[in-house]
């Protein structure tokens, strides 16, 4: 994809949609932290059907913490892999107390020497509470990277470092929620819906779908 392709591949997008936001429920930086911690190998709506409880019932640091591992399990055994959340939960909030008076860290090192927290997390956290120009390659935006040839790559740290340079500056801070936002529900991984894309005429994708 040309770079003025990618300029007006983002215009779209930012005219469609000016202030992208997270589908995932929270309230505070520290139960946005828990909930992508909880959404690795999940879907948000899973994730949120949880959390809504947890959050309610016991929303801030010392309550989680206060709940234990078993206790923090019992509200979020419908998450797939949810006894290893559960244990990477009760550590990481341990760890926010016991080292950041139970505040989410701005910085990334110390963001991912948290149980369960690695870059991509880490990157969403720097994004949406800290307003850093991070972009956090999930399956989506590896996915639509790709397929449209906007950055391609074999890994998703190559991926990440193509979109930190292919993305326009201005274009950066909501980079990572319009292509998560496009992938999840127009560029799909089994059949992308190009007869109603946007993008279609920019994408560089040589299967693209029909309507029937």
């Amino acid at each position: 994809m040309t770079p003025a392709a990618r300029r007006e591949f983002f215009r779209r997008l930012a005219a469609a949609n000016p202030n992208p936001e997270t589908e995932l429920e929270y309230a505070t930086p520290y139960q946005l932290l828990v909930a992508v911690v909880l959404s690795a190998q999940a879907t948000d709506k899973g994730v949120n059907r949880a959390t809504r409880s947890l959050f309610r019932d016991h929303p801030t640091p010392h309550a989680i913490a206060a709940l234990g591992e078993e206790g923090i399990a019992n509200y979020i055994a419908t998450i797939g892999l949810y006894p290893t959340k559960a244990k990477n939960v009760a550590a990481l909030t341990r760890l926010l107390l016991e080292h950041h008076q139970g505040e989410v860290p701005n910085d990334r090192a110390a963001l991912e020497a948290l149980p369960g927290v690695g870059r991509k997390t880490a990157n969403v956290v720097l994004n949406i509470v800290f307003n850093e120009p991070t972009i956090a390659v999930d399956t989506h935006i590896f996915r639509v990277s790709n397929r449209t040839t906007l950055a391609p790559g074999k890994t998703v740290d190559i991926v990440e470092q193509k979109l930190l340079k292919a993305v326009p500056a201005k274009y950066r801070l909501h980079a990572h929620h319009w292509l998560i936002l496009h992938g999840r529900y127009t560029c799909k991984a089994r059949t992308p819906d190009c007869p109603r894309c946007t993008l279609s005429d920019l994408c560089r994708y040589k299967e693209k779908t029909a309507d029937v």
